[in-house]
């Protein structure tokens, strides 16, 4: 048997076949092929039928792989995938997997959510930058939404030692891509500049390290390791929100890192001035370097994005159906590529091919469908109907008691029914900052719950949207 290696890969597969469901073996392993086997290097070949099929194996079955491989083929064996990255011209590409030894994948599972110390702090050989290595400028495609926020991103990831638009702030609704962006960041300033200690951590993760810190009473080293940090990435800053001891902490993290000239990129889903909870002299460093919004993608992005995806999957997808999947995907970059995923998967699973028959399928099991968005022009219509007022007099600087009603009604349910930040509202609604809009939506909020016609009022008008819809 130890003669035969396409005998030793079929046992290997029976052994993977015992551990997951059968769905997952058809969908991810089943497409597998046996290429060669080297003795001399103890390397194994195998054939996977896309990109996407080979990141899915490494990120999600990377541990399973490895013991069975270890079992059957021996210890020490290497595992190379050969990817078929054009199907059309039968072009590939070998790519070799970091070799994993069981002892590796237990410390890094047990160490993620511990609080750095000191040790880390002194041997910046040792530290982790937890970039996702996929998310590049390369793949990061351009368009009208992000073209701002991109440019100044590669003019950063170039040139990191500039104390130019520090902090960046990045902000923009769930789905728009700040997390690809601000990775994409870090990972080039690594290619760039390998000496630097960069770091990508949640705001999540960062308060959880922060609490274990202060159980184990080392805060000192949990700040001492973060104030070694050349370039600091944190995603989700909006999570701190209430929690004082946390933001505290960053306060003077921050302080000491600006105050060096590191480099400092966050990104929330809303700019600093609409973070509630949030210490005011925190919005205020945030706020000092440069604030970037990232939109939403328009339906031509998402196709250039779905196109530059189904390149680098190795799929073919008509283009009709490809507008379909742009049009219906609500301008979220996280829904199109689940969808693709989705679509990639049941070709697999099913040996068909991707029609659009099937893309509706998937669609409505993985997209919110909404085929007719309601507007900040839709609303402030249906609620100037509603009042009897015009919305050039809701634009207007009138503080008449009706119009100014309608116009915090409008900037109300336009912060609700939209992902629109709160500046931008302002802006459509008669020219008003953000602050102008929070006021109205608190105002409204207090009012609903003492009027009672009041309420009766607001639940009319969003009843007349369905009915629009």
């Amino acid at each position: 048997m130890r003669n035969n290696p396409r005998a030793l890969w079929d046992m290997t597969l029976e052994l993977i076949k015992d551990n997951v469901t059968e769905q997952q073996f058809a969908t991810w392993f089943q497409p597998i092929s046996f290429g060669s086997y080297q003795p001399a290097t103890n390397t194994l070949l195998v054939q996977v039928p896309s990109p996407f099929v080979y990141e899915y194996l490494e990120e999600n079955y990377i541990d399973l792989l490895g013991k069975t491989l270890s079992r059957t083929f021996g210890e020490g064996i290497r595992l190379t995938y050969r990817v078929v990255t054009d199907k059309t011209n039968n072009i590939s590409q070998d790519i070799q997997a970091d070799p994993v030894s069981d002892i590796d994948l237990n410390k890094k599972k047990t160490r993620i959510n511990e609080s750095p110390t000191v040790l880390d702090a002194v041997q910046p050989q040792q530290i982790d930058s937890q970039l996702d290595p996929h998310h590049t400028f390369n793949n990061f495609i351009e368009g009208d939404s992000n073209k701002l926020p991109r440019s100044v991103g590669l003019s950063i990831a170039e040139h990191p030692n500039s104390t130019q638009f520090n902090p960046m702030f990045i902000f923009g609704p769930s789905g728009c891509g700040k997390t690809h962006l601000i990775n994409a960041i870090g990972v080039r300033i690594k290619e760039l500049y390998p000496q630097k200690r960069v770091l990508y951590v949640s705001a999540r993760l960062f308060q959880v390290q922060y609490t274990s810190a202060q159980l184990q009473n080392k805060i000192n080293d949990f700040i001492t390791f973060y104030q070694t940090i050349d370039v600091l990435i944190v995603d989700d800053v909006q999570e701190w929100a209430t929690t004082v001891g946390t933001q505290n902490t960053f306060f003077h993290i921050f302080n000491h890192l600006f105050r060096n000239g590191k480099r400092i990129i966050l990104a929330s889903d809303r700019p600093p001035v609409d973070l509630k909870g949030m210490n005011e002299r925190l919005i205020t460093r945030f706020s000092c370097g440069l604030i970037a919004e990232l939109e939403k993608p328009n339906v031509q992005l998402c196709v250039d994005i779905l196109n530059s995806k189904i390149k680098r999957d190795g799929l073919k997808i008509p283009a009709d159906v490809i507008q379909f999947i742009a049009e219906t995907a609500n301008g979220s970059v996280r829904d199109l590529e689940g969808v693709v995923n989705s679509l990639l998967a049941y070709s697999i699973v099913y040996n068909g091919n991707i029609d659009m028959r099937l893309a509706e399928r998937v669609i409505k099991r993985a997209v919110k469908m909404d085929d007719h968005p309601l507007t900040v022009d839709d609303i402030v219509e249906t609620v100037c109907n509603h009042y009897n007022v015009s919305p050039s007099a809701i634009s207007s600087s009138s503080r008449k008691h009706d119009l100014v009603i309608a116009r915090q009604v409008s900037m109300y349910l336009a912060q609700k029914y939209t992902k629109m930040p709160a500046s931008r509202i302002g802006k459509l609604v008669g020219g008003r900052d953000h602050s102008t809009v929070i006021h109205s939506c608190t105002k409204v909020e207090e009012r609903l719950k003492v009027d009672r016609q009041f309420h009766d009022d607001l639940m009319s008008i969003e009843n007349s949207f369905k009915l629009k819809k």
